[in-house]
């Protein structure tokens, strides 16, 4: 008896030929998705935009600017964007600050006046001029890296200056040394240790390292805990998909059961009874996201009700275009099985593109590019602009266009796909 229950659902799904092949096909997709986004080349990095303002321009401070320009981990930007027609304009600081807050570029380097002088120095050297990193915290791993990459860049590209630089420490200290001169090495060398064993920031902050670097935040040093809000807009959409999608699904049940039969033989049409749908569940996505962003403020810092005309935008167009793609599964499935299958394949690939599941910034361009295709990624920018950038309602446009026009599209090939109930 065991055996024949197996066997009878092994030939429903069988008939299922829809379900069967996703049922086989959901995990290879789903591997192959994120041995695509995780899987690149050992040791290879995503390319960083950084803006480089050469505030000192001597020859040694060109001659570094150009070494970043060949580093493959970086790719400096030519400079801020211009009206068309304009002519091109080059990178200053009130510009570089201004591309970091609006998002043009998660990082900008300031090389300071007497760089060039003294762009070298071994261990602690008050008074030796500073390059600055200004940074965007909502990419918190861009700065390490430029950091680190600013003194590999230093090490490779003006050797000349190390060497005078350390020709300048020996005559200080005297070719033929004495001991009080191997006395105050010693001493030298003890405090180097000291400093080295008790610091244990990177090489992004102060003076460690051949060149002294300072990272400075222009974004987030007046957030309270934008990531959580980062994090409940990521994990919010994916969880409206998959509530869009399973409350969809009701459309199978009403059509397997013969409840939509009896609906559409009332004066209910099709393309009403969807757009009903459509309501119901949109309403119940923007409560869902107003729950967890509440949630978020009483327990995680979340500034809530200092965003919220924001924070209600956003939610109302990702809450339409959840739904819309909810009933564009339910429609083009004939199972609940299919359903699932389905659902889960597109759901979970495009919360890894998306930036759902892992940020966007820790992707290649080429996948962040890609990533543009899903709903999660244009909902998730606009939540970032609302909780983190602090942007006026208007500069929302491009999210809130997208997924409306994303909602629209949805709905239609949702009722072209429901046709097939029309005729039932």
């Amino acid at each position: 008896m065991i055996l024949a229950v197996a066997r009878t659902h092994l030939a429903r799904l069988r008939r299922d030929r829809a379900g069967f092949i996703l049922a086989f096909v959901v995990p290879i997709v789903f591997f192959s998705v994120f041995a695509l986004v995780f899987g690149g080349p050992r040791g290879a990095t995503r390319s960083i935009p950084v803006a480089v303002v050469d505030e000192d321009g001597s020859e040694n401070s060109r001659r570094f600017v150009e070494a970043l320009r060949r580093e493959k981990g970086l790719r400096v930007l030519a400079g801020p964007v211009v009206p068309q027609g304009a002519p091109h304009a080059i990178w200053t600081r009130a510009a570089a600050e201004e591309a970091v807050r609006a998002g043009d570029t998660p990082i900008a380097l300031i090389v300071p006046k007497g760089f060039g002088d003294a762009p070298i120095h071994f261990g602690p050297a008050p008074g030796t001029p500073t390059l600055l990193l200004l940074s965007d915290s909502a990419d918190p791993v861009a700065s390490q890296v430029v950091a680190g990459l600013l003194q590999k860049v230093a090490l490779t590209a003006l050797p000349d200056a190390m060497a005078a630089t350390g020709i300048a420490q020996m005559d200080r200290w005297g070719a033929s040394l004495s001991e009080e001169q191997k006395a105050r090495l010693r001493d030298a060398m003890g405090r180097l240790r000291e400093r080295s064993s008790s610091d244990s920031a990177s090489f992004g902050d102060g003076g460690s390292g051949l060149v002294a670097v300072e990272t400075r935040d222009v974004v987030g040093r007046t957030k309270k805990n934008p990531a959580s809000a980062l994090l409940a807009a990521g994990l919010g959409v994916m969880f409206l998909l998959f509530s869009a999608s399973g409350a969809g699904g009701a459309l199978i049940e009403e059509s397997e059961s013969g409840t939509l039969d009896r609906i559409l033989g009332t004066r209910v049409t099709m393309t009403q009874l969807l757009l009903g749908k459509l309501l119901y569940l949109s309403a119940v996505a923007v409560l869902q996201l107003a729950v967890m962003f509440v949630w978020g403020q009483l327990f995680f810092g979340v500034e809530l009700t200092n965003h919220l005309p924001g924070f209600l935008l956003m939610s109302i167009v990702t809450a339409l275009a959840c739904s819309s793609f909810g009933l564009v599964l339910a429609a083009a499935s004939r199972t609940r099985i299919q359903l699932v299958a389905l659902s889960n394949l597109l759901i979970l690939v495009m919360s890894a593109l998306g930036g759902s599941m892992v940020p966007r910034y820790l992707l290649s361009e080429k996948i962040q590019k890609l990533g543009l295709v899903t709903l999660n990624a244009w909902a998730i920018d606009g939540f970032l602009k609302v909780f983190w950038r602090d942007e006026p309602l208007a500069n929302l446009w491009p999210q809130v266009a997208v997924l409306l026009a994303a909602s629209v599209l949805l709905f239609v090939i949702a009722r072209r796909l429901a046709h097939k109930w029309d005729v039932a």
